[in-house]
């Protein structure tokens, strides 16, 4: 059995190309079901995100199964006539080290972000719940959603803001230390607004107020995170109750003013201000971080933390990465053992039968020796078989993972008569896995 993904993902296909792919969950249980009605394949699960779609299958022969695999997502892409241009094939060690790399979010537009792991976990149960997986699969995913845990636990991966808008959350922690005691002014309701006063509220502040041009709009996104909304005409006066102001308008000139600024001021009774301008054209004029008891940070000084930060994440990506490899080294080697381990076990049950028959026989020959010498006799026919046993071990073992394997596997059920029962059959199908053909 082989080891194989197909797939496409952010760095091969553009984003009109990667919105063709998208399955709904709905649509991957469809998906399971017509690759487990496929001959050859024995395993399957399905990963969909918006940034990339991959399917990993344990399969009879890789090349025939890429054949079916691209065939099946050509159909799904209508409106992408060359789809597999956007496509990626791997098997084998090299399907492992994706999956880790995946799940470690080492693969992910954003290295260290966190959502790709539960996307992964989800993918797995979904695939486990239709009985799309074996063992294969089931030890690949287990060990795929650890790796990712301890990358996450053991490196600093995902401990920086690498967005604008989680970079001006993070100022403001950096100002205010706790947030819980915080309000907040969000002057503008579009995306980037709306991604800020996501990230504030999961970092609990106090009270958001929303002030936009278009009222309705400042209600929709007040009310998305229990804030308040605030007409635009009286954003000022309302920003005498909030510690931040966020703004991201959209508006061709300044939006704030020094002199407003200036006359609020000495209303807070020297309470401090911080101005985090995200909007390009600026909404703030610059001057209003001169006035006293004001903090004004614009694009510029966000853009220079997530580029600080995503350096660092860079190179915790390096760690990560050995971590990987360890990971994979250890699964490879389990893996190696599957194939053969129930053929080698039979192996090793006859020798046992064989052994404690013979020592019978010899012990009842042999009435009068002592305890010592009995022992003796145990510990050398067991010595014996052992041995014999140790270079079929070695070869199997060298075996493993080449086009000689299954010569080897029948060689020795072969010449030592080793019956393939029901029982036996069904544990190579469910432990069988070499590595595919590069």
């Amino acid at each position: 059995m082989q080891l194989v993904v197909l797939g496409l993902n952010h760095k091969t296909a553009p984003v009109e190309v990667r919105e063709c792919f998208s399955f709904s969950e709905e649509q991957v249980k469809q998906a399971l079901k017509y690759f487990r009605s496929c001959e050859g394949f024995s395993e399957c699960v399905l990963l969909s995100t918006c940034n990339r779609t991959e399917v990993y299958a344990v399969v009879e022969d890789a090349d025939e199964a890429l054949a079916i695999m691209r065939q099946f997502l050509q159909k799904m892409a209508v409106n992408t006539p060359d789809a597999r241009r956007y496509l990626f094939f791997f098997t084998g060690e090299d399907c492992i080290n994706h999956l880790f790399r995946v799940a470690s979010s080492l693969d992910s537009l954003i290295i260290g972000e966190g959502q790709i792991l539960s996307q992964v976990k989800r993918a797995y149960s979904l695939a486990r719940d239709a009985d799309s997986t074996s063992t294969v699969l089931n030890t690949l995913f287990h060990k795929a959603i650890a790796v990712g845990k301890k990358v996450r636990t053991v490196t600093h991966i995902a401990y920086s803001a690498v967005s604008v808008s989680y970079a001006a959350v993070e100022m403001a922690k950096k100002a205010f230390g706790d947030l819980q005691e915080s309000n907040v002014l969000i002057v503008g309701a579009g995306q980037m607004s709306e991604l800020t006063a996501k990230h504030l509220v999961a970092n609990g502040v106090k009270t958001v107020f929303v002030s936009n041009r278009n009222y309705k709009r400042a209600v929709e996104l007040a009310d998305k995170f229990q804030g308040v909304a605030v007409k635009f005409e009286n954003y000022i006066e309302a920003a005498n109750k909030a510690d931040i102001v966020i703004t991201s308008t959209g508006a061709p000139h300044y939006m704030v003013r020094t002199r407003d600024v200036a006359r609020l001021m000495p209303l807070r009774e020297s309470r401090p201000l911080i101005f985090i301008d995200i909007a390009v054209p600026r909404d703030v004029e610059p001057e209003v971080g001169e006035i006293k008891g004001v903090t004004l940070y614009n694009i510029d000084d966000l853009e220079a933390v997530v580029a600080t930060n995503i350096k660092l994440r860079k190179k915790e990506a390096l760690a990560a990465e050995k971590i990987i490899a360890a990971e994979r080294a250890e699964l490879v080697e389990k893996f190696r053992y599957l194939s053969y381990q129930p053929v080698l076990a039979n192996l090793r049950d006859k020798a046992e039968q064989m052994r404690l028959r013979e020592v019978k026989r010899a012990l009842a020959k042999l009435p009068d020796i002592s305890p010592e010498e009995r022992k003796i006799m145990e510990n050398m026919s067991k010595m014996i078989v052992r041995k014999l046993m140790r270079d079929p071990m070695i070869s199997m073992n060298e075996v493993t993972g080449t086009s000689k394997e299954h010569f080897y596997v029948d060689a020795l059920c072969g010449l030592f008569k080793l019956e393939q029962t029901e029982e036996s059959n069904n544990n190579e199908e469910k432990y069988c896995y070499r590595y595919a053909r590069q």
